[in-house]
């Protein structure tokens, strides 16, 4: 592959309901600079620096949220950030995503990433997506990035892998034998110990001539989208024609519509230091703690308390022999649960959801 023909998309539309009450519908997840000081947005788009030119980077978000996302990624040219007019899940953002990259170059090779992931070695990284795209090109196949686990995580999705891939490259890369979907803990813990297995971290690496194959097998309707997309005149045009066909797509994941369905998938081994940042729990692993292992964002005193993670910037938190626990503040609502059932949250929200007044505090 030529080196212009790698292009970058960045799925920036979710919203990011297991860190409520801090991410909410007119800021989800993707905006929130409790990391580094910088939205989770802005630093997904750093770290392709050196690998794709802003022109080459394309972000696809809802609709609502396309003020925002311009505003977290000033340097993204305006026509390359998209917004859905409605969620139909990652496929058809899939789809539409390949359509508008055809539409600039029909020779692409096109990596899917996400706006919510952490990854520690930037460099490692883009030589992952580097070696992917080479692999993509040369075996005409489809590329996934799978991160070692280091334990039995129940919350992932698991790819088993089979023979290794004989290739020039930096990255080693297996033969996919299955996905599988997120286990429970002892299916988790025998997957951890086979070493047979990968966490799913939801990136993938395709020419688009591939890809639209893929969808004209298996997803007809979302095949048709992509190449109205490739042909349309230009953006308000393509934004259009989204507008038009969103509405009747069928809602429908990238894993179930493709992943788990086609043939010739491959996955790399990725070893740049990932993390999906899921829940609250998962954000004290990347913030200084106190030395009780307390990580606090604002203004906290505290008694006898020890690893918890407390955000309050507008108010004083104060704790007296607590323990593992999140605590976080905003102006409407005060969170506060055991960081070890942080993952409930999203369980929690769908009670506040039938309340009255619930659109104050979501």
């Amino acid at each position: 592959m030529q080196e212009t023909d790698g292009y970058a998309v960045i799925m920036a539309g979710g919203s990011g309901e297991r860190f409520w009450p801090l991410s909410t519908n007119a800021k989800p997840k993707q905006f929130l600079s409790i990391i580094g000081g910088k939205a989770l947005l802005t630093l997904a788009v750093e770290r392709l620096q050196g690998l794709f030119p802003p022109e080459r980077i394309l972000i696809i978000t809802a609709a609502r949220l396309v003020p925002a996302t311009r505003d977290a990624a000033p340097d993204i040219p305006a026509e390359n950030i998209i917004g859905e007019p409605c969620k139909r899940d990652t496929a058809a953002a899939v789809a539409s995503a390949c359509g508008l990259v055809r539409r600039k170059n029909p020779n692409a090779v096109v990596c899917i990433l996400t706006a919510d992931q952490l990854m520690e070695d930037a460099v490692l990284f883009r030589q992952t997506l580097r070696d992917s795209m080479a692999v993509a090109a040369a075996q005409d196949g489809i590329v996934t990035i799978g991160i070692t686990p280091t334990y039995p995580a129940t919350g992932f999705g698991y790819i088993q892998v089979g023979d290794s891939l004989p290739t020039e490259t930096e990255t080693s890369f297996h033969a996919v034998k299955r996905f599988v979907e997120k286990p429970d803990i002892e299916k988790a813990t025998a997957y951890l110990n086979s070493g047979e297995y990968f966490w799913n971290a939801g990136m993938f690496i395709w020419k688009t001539s591939v890809m639209q194959r893929a969808l004209e097998t298996f997803t007809p309707e979302l095949a048709r989208l992509s190449d109205e997309l490739a042909a349309a005149q230009d953006i308000p045009a393509a934004l259009a024609m989204m507008d038009r066909i969103y509405p009747g797509l069928t809602r429908i994941s990238i894993d179930y519509a493709i992943m788990e369905r086609v043939d010739r998938i491959f996955v790399a081994s990725g070893c740049f230091g990932w993390d999906d940042v899921g829940s609250w729990s998962s954000i004290s692993e990347h913030l200084p703690s106190d030395d009780q292992k307390n990580v606090v964002i604002g203004e906290c005193e505290s008694i006898d308390s020890s690893d918890n993670l407390v955000i309050s910037n507008n108010r004083l938190t104060a704790l007296i022999g607590c323990s593992g626990l999140a605590v976080i503040q905003t102006n409407d609502v005060t969170l506060i649960c055991p960081k070890a059932r942080a993952q409930q949250v999203k369980q929690l929200l769908r009670k506040v959801e039938t309340r009255p007044d619930a659109a104050e505090y979501l």
